[in-house]
């Protein structure tokens, strides 16, 4: 489920937003303050920001410029004004959408979602295998080989490993991994995801290529090879 981080310092925004996003999966979180909000960001885990212009300590085309140094993760600002003039001056800082106050909670979402699907990696062809720098996934022969050898993998290790490369980088969520999996494995349940996840990383040793992001799931960190 992706994750958006709010920045805006209206307490009541957040709550009622966030109840909102859940109705299309979309899971929501607010930082009250750019600072931590910068900080939260910096944890990773996020597939998108929503930013205030007016806030305090910097404005949001400040926080949208600080964001840009380091990161090109998709960004849609708010502001209260809806000058024409802040449109420009926060799409030529690098937002990638931005939404007048007052606005309508479903445009709000419409707005992301189309935001998220621009960004979204190009899927490959289904059933070609993945390929990572010392890694190939195969899914119709149901293998993987880590630098040149194969790897004895179980059933749920497999289809785990499958699940994180087919979208390398972004982060699943426990509940992701197991509504994927379960019907694998009927006694998976969310402890024992991390025990895969454990034996998983041992096998694919020396490549480090499953990532935790700390309150948030696992990702796969390598990049994929072109025509993989």
């Amino acid at each position: 489920m992706p994750r958006i981080l709010l920045i805006d310092d209206d307490a009541d925004l957040g709550p009622p937003l966030a109840a909102y996003f859940q109705r299309f999966e979309l899971t929501l979180e607010q930082a009250l303050r750019p600072s931590l909000g910068l900080a939260r960001l910096a944890e990773g885990g996020w597939d998108a920001a929503i930013l205030d212009v007016m806030l305090p300590e910097m404005d949001g085309f400040a926080l949208c410029r600080e964001i840009r140094k380091t990161s090109d993760l998709p960004v849609l600002m708010l502001t209260a004004r809806g000058e024409v003039m802040d449109r420009i001056v926060g799409l030529e800082l690098g937002a990638d959408d931005y939404l007048p106050k007052p606005f309508e909670p479903r445009e709000l979402v419409a707005r992301l979602q189309t935001v998220l699907r621009r960004r979204a990696p190009a899927r490959p062809e289904p059933g070609a295998p993945l390929r990572f720098d010392g890694l190939v996934i195969d899914p119709v022969t149901r293998s993987a080989q880590r630098q040149g050898q194969p790897l004895e993998l179980t059933s749920t290790e497999f289809d785990l490993l499958h699940l994180l490369a087919r979208e390398p980088g972004r982060v699943f969520s426990r509940d992701d991994i197991l509504n994927q999996l379960r019907g694998h494995e009927a006694e998976l349940y969310t402890r024992a995801v991390d025990i895969v996840v454990s034996r998983l990383r041992k096998k694919l040793e020396p490549l480090d290529c499953i990532k935790t992001l700390r309150n948030a799931g696992y990702a796969l960190g390598l990049a994929r090879l072109p025509h993989g």
